[in-house]
């Protein structure tokens, strides 16, 4: 069996695994430290020797054997000699409760005590599986920078006394929100990462998606969860367009919409179609159904503008942020003309949070080039390159301005 297939095997049994030991003895950091070093033997053994016939028993006795010889190592060990026996004994993977189990662990490391980035940060390892020298490679930081961050998540869940149950009924809906930002996060910095010479980490984008499925799965009844997956499959549908061969930005009205995934955007239309016939429209629902508006068109020049303005005025009301406004002025301008769009761009001016995101100006170019205003468009243009952090982006925007140019005279 191929590393790659055993990575995508882990990945998938580790948030089990380590619900199992946090349900039946606490102390997460201890657990997911025993569970990171039975990951780490079984991508190290598995590819040679071959997967076990209970790959979750193996991994759970691993972990289990970790966890013991380090309360083993304790001056108590005297009083933890009853724990050590019981943790001797193999817990059956069958055992009820698996999508119980990585829903706890979600919201455990979306607890409100962690700060964003320690959130994505445990949650990519506790349950996505990742080592922390892959989080770090993902968030450009050093290796140590992130296993401080991660140590200092833990240390902060054991500090505020986290359970690992679920959070009672009236802290459940804000806390399955954080959940979801933090999911939807993760998945906004692989299909446009912040940085770098890459526009996407199809790395990121996959463990996204692979996790939306999982919360899914243990909330069949939660529109939002539906809305958000759908959301994650109908953007991440056009990847193979969004590049041309040599890695250079193409913007959705350019892509060659023959090479969307077809599968994918069927997915994302049908949980959309779906959960929005039993459920309120949430802001992952309403952009969903703004991404399969995009995706069912057959050309661009075929999208239904008038329903997507529509959507961003749903939108607006259910969750009004800059960057909902934003998006909206790009499609008033294809429904009612440039000028219509930068009457509600102008809404955003006062706006401090705006003033240094490149996307502000980006949208202002491109606005302003629709309405001819060339030689605005052009200082728009080098302005939101000035600001992007991102090296794709950068020698888009660049370029848009220099075709400014050439089309003024």
């Amino acid at each position: 069996m191929t590393s790659r297939v055993v990575e995508d095997l882990l990945r998938g049994l580790a948030p089990q695994v380590l619900g199992t030991l946090v349900r039946r003895h606490g102390q997460f950091d201890a657990c997911e430290d025993a569970v990171q070093e039975a990951l780490l033997a079984a991508a190290t053994q598995w590819p040679g020797q071959g997967v076990p016939d209970k790959p979750h028993a193996w991994l759970l006795t691993v972990a289990t054997r970790r966890l013991a010889d380090e309360w083993r190592s304790e001056s108590a060990r005297r009083a933890r000699e009853d724990a050590v026996v019981a943790l001797e004994a193999a817990v059956p993977p069958g055992e009820a409760g698996p999508d119980d189990d990585t829903l706890r662990l979600l919201f455990l490391c979306c607890h409100p005590e962690l700060s964003g980035p320690s959130q994505v940060a445990l949650t990519l390892r506790a349950v996505g599986g990742l080592t922390t020298a892959e989080i770090a490679a993902a968030f450009l930081v050093p290796e140590a920078t992130m296993a401080q961050r991660i140590s200092r998540g833990k240390q902060r869940i054991r500090a505020a006394g986290a359970r690992f149950t679920m959070p009672p009924p009236a802290e459940r809906a804000a806390r399955l929100a954080a959940v979801m930002q933090v999911l939807y996060l993760v998945f906004n910095e692989g299909y446009t990462a912040s940085a770098g010479p890459s526009l996407q980490r199809t790395d990121l984008t996959t463990e996204a998606v692979r996790l939306a499925r999982e919360l899914r799965r243990a909330t069949p009844d939660e529109g939002e969860s539906a809305g958000l997956l759908a959301l994650m499959l109908l953007t991440d549908a056009r990847r193979a367009a969004r590049t041309d061969a040599s890695g250079a930005l193409v913007p959705l009205a350019d892509q060659d919409r023959s090479r969307w995934d077809a599968t994918m955007i069927e997915e994302g239309v049908a949980l959309v179609t779906e959960a929005l016939t039993w459920h309120p429209p949430g802001p992952y629902l309403v952009q969903a159904a703004i991404a399969a508006v995009h995706d069912e068109a057959a050309r661009a020049q075929d999208t239904d503008w008038r329903q997507i303005v529509a959507l961003y005025g749903v939108l607006a009301r259910v969750e009004p942020n800059p960057m909902v406004t934003l998006n909206r002025a790009v499609a008033v301008a294809m429904a009612d003309g440039p000028l219509a769009g930068l009457d509600v761009l102008d809404t955003l001016r006062s706006d401090g949070r705006m003033a240094a995101h490149h996307r502000l100006h980006a949208v202002r170019a491109h606005l302003l080039e629709m309405a001819g205003a060339h030689d605005e468009a052009r200082a728009a243009y080098r302005e939101a390159a000035r600001l992007t952090t991102s090296l794709p982006e950068r020698r888009y925007l660049e370029s848009r301005a220099v075709r400014t140019g050439r089309e003024r005279r």
